[in-house]
């Protein structure tokens, strides 16, 4: 094709057909997915918002963004370094003195970019408090004084983490004086022309909307969840933003233009979009994409893609940004398999239409490895992780261990009913880096490396921590 509009036009073509044919087979009641690249951007839509009510997934259907909203806040924040009222390099305590671990002296080495860098060592991942409105996030903040310590000391590891960016989004409501919904509708939605998009539910309903679906247990066919969105004060890391594939695409080509969004509104400065894109930190292990403010830089090859993907309450989304390709690519599907769908919709993307050469990450197991070094309990917040060695591979047993009868019984309903797994083996794949048995090797070439497991920091020759979806927990 010698022109980009009719290449974007074939990629359309089979982004549709590629769907179909995955939501029959997993049974995805729907996906909608959107690519803008070079000036042009195509929207496709296949299938089913809602099973309850036979709604289709329309083009203009809007969706939970789920974790995608992290680099949503993250923009908010380096709004706020450009307009002198945050530095990144101040401790959180300073803008908030009553922010607490109940590790002692922890809270006190988090600085202001350890919180947008996933490197502050919040043991919060499942830190579910119930609470709403105005105070929702002042709510969050205090609780974890008293319920959640710290994995590591502040700076010196790596842990995706969801308190870290709740604890941003109070930082904001502080030295802004709005709240958090009404922020981001003021300095993200409208300037970036997110015209379609909102933080509740009740504003949701009043235009085409998605649902997420989780499988019955059994006969396997998408049910409804029975909980649309996560309480307010998981607003900053992803419960409660919802909008378009249009609107994620004006987000990430704001991004590519470096802080411009697509009507020419500058949302942020050209020296924080580009800070938000370097690298922040670096865990040098496979399994772990490099980690810039917000986006997440993972490599393909030579060629960089910041992204962010999203879990809400029965879906998944995903946001890509390609900036040496100018290239823009998001999608929703609403069961949490459609993650599957979403990488291999951004490597056809890449290997065809840009022509990058995606190299294999991991190709053959590794031989004659002691794996007595990853045996053993590690545990983060409400979650223990028991490891053991059986047949030459390790098999790890999760267990969710609630802190109360609340936060069981949202965490239950985010997770469809399904808090337990049966024991998963494990491949060894390289030092310290193991596979899912039975996975095809190039399952883990693209976006679903995090289903890579590695272990770190070996003391007495023992792991001190195991990193699995880019997730720390400590040995016990």
């Amino acid at each position: 094709m010698n022109n980009n509009d009719s290449a974007l036009h074939v990629v359309g073509a089979q982004i549709r057909d590629q769907a179909a044919a995955y939501c029959e087979s997993q049974s995805v009641p729907g996906v909608v997915a959107g690519v803008y690249h070079a000036g042009e951007q195509i929207v496709v839509a296949h299938g089913t918002a809602n099973v309850a009510t036979g709604a289709p997934m329309r083009e203009d259907t809007g969706f939970l963004f789920g974790s995608v909203t992290k680099v949503l806040t993250t923009t908010l924040v380096l709004q706020q370094v450009d307009r002198g009222l945050l530095d990144l390099e101040a401790p959180v305590a300073h803008y908030l003195p009553e922010f607490a671990l109940t590790a002692p002296g922890a809270a006190a080495k988090i600085l202001v970019r350890h919180l947008v860098s996933h490197t502050n060592g919040i043991d919060a991942d499942l830190f579910f408090p119930d609470a709403r409105g105005r105070d929702a996030l002042k709510t969050y903040v205090d609780g974890l004084a008293g319920s959640c310590g710290a994995l590591f000391e502040a700076g010196e590891r790596l842990s995706y983490s969801n308190g870290g960016m709740i604890v941003a989004g109070r930082l904001l409501e502080v030295v802004t004086g709005l709240p958090f919904p009404d922020l981001l509708a003021r300095d993200v939605f409208g300037p970036v022309g997110m015209t379609d998009s909102s933080t509740s539910a009740e504003q949701a309903i009043l235009r085409s909307t998605a649902v997420g679906h989780f499988p019955d247990p059994v006969t396997m066919a998408a049910r409804p969840t029975g909980m649309f969105m996560l309480p307010d004060t998981w607003g900053p890391a992803g419960g409660t933003p919802i909008g378009t594939v249009a609107d994620l695409l004006a987000f990430g080509r704001t991004h590519l233009a470096g802080g411009v969004s697509p009507a020419g509104t500058r949302v942020l400065a050209p020296a924080s979009t580009a800070l938000m894109q370097q690298t922040a930190y670096d865990m040098a292990t496979p399994n772990v994409p490099p980690m810039g403010l917000g986006w997440v830089r993972y490599p393909f090859g030579d060629t960089t893609v910041l992204a962010m993907s999203g879990a809400s309450p029965g879906g998944v989304s995903i946001l890509c940004v390609v900036p040496e390709h100018d290239l823009v690519f998001t999608a929703f599907g609403n069961t949490p398999g459609a993650i599957v769908l979403h990488d291999q919709l951004l490597q056809g993307l890449l290997r065809d239409l840009l022509g990058v050469e995606i190299p294999a990450l991991v190709t053959a197991p590794a031989s004659d490895v002691d794996l007595s070094p990853y045996v053993g309990t590690y545990r983060s917040n409400q979650l223990r992780i028991d490891v053991s060695a059986v047949d030459g591979q390790l098999e790890e047993r999760m267990t969710y261990e609630p802190a109360d009868e609340s936060q069981e019984r949202i965490f239950t309903a985010f997770a469809g009913g399904a808090t337990s797994a049966p024991p998963q083996r494990y491949v060894p794949v390289g030092p310290g880096l193991f596979a899912p048995a039975g996975y095809p090797w190039e399952t883990f070439d693209g976006y679903l490396r995090l289903l890579l497991v590695s272990y770190h920091d070996g003391v007495d020759g023992r792991a001190r921590f195991r990193n699995g979806g880019g997730r720390l927990a400590r040995r016990a």
